[in-house]
């Protein structure tokens, strides 16, 4: 085949491939700035891998669930004597203080394929499929949280779905501030959680 032919075949390829309808293109991943006291914490949020989780957490940043929330929670290596196994992550929401949705079914890391990696954002939660508003970010790699991981008794760890891309110095500096056991005292409030676009 000719070159001009072939160049010609590769330009109109271009071109119907740029002409696709919009439905045919994957959304950019949704982003959220988490403004606080401390300073701003932006998450990207693994919409395709954990499409439940991501879908509950807009909801309720949508909704301004968490605005007037706090980030009220530090586990560091030094608060958590009575557990083998140790994390380090800060937890924020709104504690029970305002009611939530329905619980989620868990999005597992076996099925996701996401780690808790230093900066990742995960569901709280106390039994399997129990999770609602309360969320956490990891300080360090915390392979414990990952299904098989030994933090929580049932084996099947936490939801991870989103990872922090700016703020690990507020997030870090939240990790280490003045706490009572677990406790920070005081939280640390969210002035407001919005999505912003992505990039």
């Amino acid at each position: 085949m000719p070159c001009v032919t072939r160049f010609a075949l590769g330009l109109l390829l271009c071109l119907c491939l740029a002409a696709l309808p919009a439905w045919t293109q994957t959304p950019p991943a949704p982003r959220v700035v988490i403004e606080t006291e401390a300073g701003a914490i932006e998450v990207v949020l693994d919409a395709a891998a954990a499409p439940v989780t991501t879908a509950n957490f807009l909801r309720y940043v949508g909704d301004g669930f968490y605005d007037g929330a706090a980030f009220y929670r530090t586990v560091t290596a030094g608060n958590q004597p009575d557990d083998a196994v140790r994390i380090a992550v800060i937890q924020g929401g709104v504690d029970g203080t305002h009611p939530a949705r329905a619980p989620i079914a868990l999005e597992a890391t076996s099925v996701t394929g996401l780690r808790h990696r230093d900066g990742t954002i995960s569901m709280a939660r106390n039994g399997p499929d129990t999770a609602t508003s309360e969320f956490f970010i990891c300080v360090g790699d915390q392979p414990e949280l990952d299904a098989a991981g030994r933090r929580n008794p049932d084996g099947r760890g936490f939801a991870a779905f989103g990872q922090v891309v700016t703020g690990m110095e507020v997030v870090r500096a939240i990790h280490g501030g003045p706490a009572a056991g677990q406790r920070l005292a005081p939280p640390v409030r969210i002035l407001s959680m919005r999505v912003v676009p992505g990039r």
